[in-house]
């Protein structure tokens, strides 16, 4: 619907998660988090369009080669999961059905093959680990967060 109106309307579409000026503006997470923690070992990303992901495995990886990217991604739209395992970019069959709607979307041609030649591994998380996670951030630091980040808490406190 988007690229319609930009259409009609002569405006600017700007992908959120294929366009390679927002990856790149998006690896600026990964250099903030190296210039805070410089001995950080590993990134754990939800990941939905890849855009994110993309961007701070390539910066993570680019400032400390030797940086661990996990992406993390719930069960019920893991084409990241079956890309990165088959060793292929899959797209989701169907529209997923999950609490994580920030990561309903799937992979597309610019970020499958930042994911599959930068990011080390892929887990998945169920929607009862996604909502234990939701619950345990507002528990102990009594901070509401959306699911689609509760997804990369559930990937940390699980494995």
């Amino acid at each position: 619907m988007s690229k319609e109106i930009s259409e009609s309307t002569g405006s600017l579409f700007i992908h959120p998660s294929e366009d390679i000026d927002v990856i790149s503006g998006q690896g600026t997470v990964a250099i903030e988090f190296l210039s805070q923690v410089p001995n950080l070992d590993i990134i754990i990303v939800p990941v939905g369009g890849g855009g994110l992901i993309s961007g701070i495995a390539t910066a993570a990886k680019a400032i400390k080669p030797d940086i661990i990217i996990i992406g993390a991604e719930p069960e019920e739209a893991n084409d990241a999961f079956r890309s990165k395992t088959s060793n292929q970019w899959i797209k989701n069959d169907k529209p997923p059905t999950t609490i994580a709607d920030g990561l309903k979307t799937s992979l597309g041609p610019n970020t499958w093959p930042i994911v599959n030649s930068l990011v080390d591994e892929v887990i998945t998380v169920s929607e009862d680990e996604i909502k234990h996670a939701l619950k345990l951030v507002w528990e102990r630091m009594k901070c509401l967060i959306e699911p689609s980040a509760a997804v990369g808490v559930a990937v940390a406190t699980n494995n």
